[in-house]
């Protein structure tokens, strides 16, 4: 089983400035029901050194884990591999959009599709886009930042 903590290219900056203060990082899992599949990362400690507070009211009390070195982080660098226009509709109550139930069909097929360790993003702008992205390659957090700055 691998234990690193697993980021997103797009959160490195903010992860290695966190470890660098000496704050460690917090990985927060969502206990809500209609959102369990999203995390959320925060310095483990505020400035003062106090054990930092739940990044908002879906996450548990507690963090699901605390990692102080990056060492113990690998970065996955993802890949666009689709993009398609998906059709929205007013919401419940009518203050946001919510892709249809057909919109929602082909994103899950689409990141099905597109393997382990894919994901979608919306890029709402003018068109209503849903963005695929597979995994191209996971890399050790310090190894990533040495590309990155070479």
């Amino acid at each position: 089983m691998n234990d690193k903590l697993r980021i997103d290219g797009s959160t490195v900056g903010q992860v290695s400035e966190w470890l660098d203060q000496g704050r460690g990082i917090a990985s927060w899992k969502s206990i809500n029901l209609g959102n369990l599949d999203t995390s959320w990362l925060t310095p483990a400690r505020t400035k003062e050194g106090e054990p930092m507070e739940k990044p908002n009211w879906q996450c548990a009390n507690e963090p699901e884990r605390i990692v102080e070195a990056a060492q113990d982080i690998e970065v996955q660098a993802s890949k666009e591999v689709k993009r398609f226009h998906v059709a929205v509709r007013p919401s419940g109550n009518g203050l946001s959009t919510k892709v249809t139930d057909g919109g929602s069909r082909r994103i899950r097929a689409a990141v099905e599709k597109a393997g382990e360790g894919a994901f979608h993003t919306f890029d709402y702008m003018d068109y209503n886009n849903a963005v695929i992205w597979a995994q191209d390659k996971v890399v050790p957090l310090v190894d990533y930042k040495a590309e990155v700055t070479a």
